[in-house]
């Protein structure tokens, strides 16, 4: 059996977190080495390793995290805009081998990102 994910650890609780959002389906909360003075992480309770290998039966669960996402904007009063990465595999960035969505906002951001 693979090891647990840091954001597998969040979400059985085993690791503590400043959670902003939290239903059966997904958990959101602040990045602790934020790139932006609002910088949250949002992630499926559900398994799933990256964009590449999500499954066509994620479609409701994606929809509904960017539901959340629009209504943590709104709540976080992102009102100036903001900027929601993903990131794929090594050479995209990706860290942790976990499904997560970045919302950075509270400043401009700049293009191109990277």
């Amino acid at each position: 059996m693979a090891e647990k994910t840091i954001f597998q650890r969040i979400i059985d609780k085993e690791i503590p977190a400043k959670i902003a959002y939290e239903d059966d389906r997904c958990l959101a909360f602040h990045d602790v080495s934020p790139q932006a003075p609002t910088h949250l992480l949002i992630i499926p309770k559900q398994a799933i390793v990256s964009v590449a290998t999500m499954a066509d039966d994620d479609a409701d669960l994606i929809a509904h995290m960017w539901l959340v996402i629009r209504d943590l904007a709104n709540e976080l009063k992102l009102d100036r805009g903001y900027r929601v990465v993903v990131n794929c595999g090594r050479d995209g960035g990706q860290s942790v081998d976990h499904l997560h969505f970045h919302l950075l906002g509270g400043r401009p951001m700049k293009w191109p990102p990277g």
